[in-house]
């Protein structure tokens, strides 16, 4: 039995249908952690993409904007057939049915990175200053603020004292003053395995429409240190090792030093490993997909390998030590 259809999709279709010049049924694609859904279409011959992003808590333009950065610097990002921004509809080329998250395992691992690495360094090279938001302090905390909020009060119930500002304040100031040092460059910020198409050519680039400009090393370690799926520190290590080789070599700002740039990618990884045990708490509990959940023991299992490896951090030590005595 076929579901029935939304009125958006219903507009989105004859939308698509007008475009194209025949009527045209569109077959659901993906939907992601936002409100915005994705159809798959069929026209002579080809596969296109329909993305709806519903205006009143999407905004179509950011993607427009970094698509045509993305294209120009050489990475393989969908065409935008078609648009109707005040909609919130886009027609895009289709670029697979496949995400690195489908297929990617230990045997192939070695060879769709390598191919993430080109595609990733061709976007930091085409970085230029005020062109996508500035990463900066406020966003940052932003960011940050979204654990305590949502995971500590809103999912476990903990009523955060001066005790518990205190110590989350002085960890966040560390962080943020260390990633704010880092060099810069066009952030994708979710660039990982789910976000990345087996195409030709290889990768495919896609739900870019957060980009932003700011530290060097958030994309790199955001790779490899995915929210689904995890690996060995050494492969991490290896793979990170060959990509700082590699903008080395393009003269991307990044540190002389390899282990410097591992730090960097440490301290980085917990920003990112915090903001998203947030988000995912705000997607159970205020979008009602509880699911997201189950993936929030890998970025603790992130964080305590980052707090035993870099004793400096005792911020992260200190809070991953009261968590464990409220979680028991």
């Amino acid at each position: 039995m076929e579901q029935q259809k939304d009125l958006r999709q219903q507009q989105l279709e004859q939308w698509v249908s007008d475009f194209c010049g025949q009527t045209l049924s569109g077959e659901s694609a993906s939907s992601d952690a936002s409100f915005r859904r994705y159809f798959r279409f069929h026209h002579q011959g080809e596969s296109l993409i329909a993305m709806d992003a519903p205006p009143e808590t999407e905004d179509c333009r950011p993607f427009v904007q970094v698509a045509s950065l993305f294209y120009q610097a050489g990475v393989h990002v969908p065409v935008i057939l078609a648009q109707d921004l005040d909609r919130g509809f886009l027609l895009l080329s289709d670029l697979g049915h496949q995400t690195y998250l489908d297929v990617i395992d230990e045997n192939n691992a070695d060879v769709l990175f390598s191919d993430a690495i080109v595609a990733l360094i061709k976007i930091q090279q085409s970085s230029a200053e005020g062109v996508l938001p500035a990463y900066d302090e406020a966003l940052l905390r932003r960011e940050l603020e979204l654990f305590p909020d949502w995971y500590l009060t809103q999912h476990l119930g903990i009523d955060l004292d001066s005790d518990w500002r205190d110590q989350l304040s002085e960890l966040f100031d560390d962080i943020i003053q260390q990633v704010l040092s880092q060099g810069k460059s066009f952030v994708h910020r979710d660039y990982m395995p789910r976000n990345l198409m087996v195409s030709e050519p290889n990768p495919g680039v896609i739900d870019f429409q957060d980009a932003v400009y700011g530290p060097i090393s958030y994309d790199p370690i955001c790779l490899f240190k995915d929210a689904f799926l995890s690996w060995p520190q050494q492969n991490v290590e290896q793979w990170l090792k060959a990509y700082w080789l590699q903008a080395t070599d393009a003269g991307l700002p990044v540190p002389a030093s390899f282990d410097d740039f591992l730090f960097d990618c440490d301290v980085m990884g917990v920003h990112r490993h915090l903001k998203v045990i947030g988000i995912f708490a705000r997607i159970c509990h205020r979008d009602g997909k509880p699911h997201y959940l189950e993936d929030v023991p890998r970025f603790f299992n992130y964080l305590r390998e980052v707090s035993h490896r870099r004793p400096e951090l005792t911020g992260l030590t200190a809070l991953l030590s009261k968590l464990d005595g409220v979680t028991g």
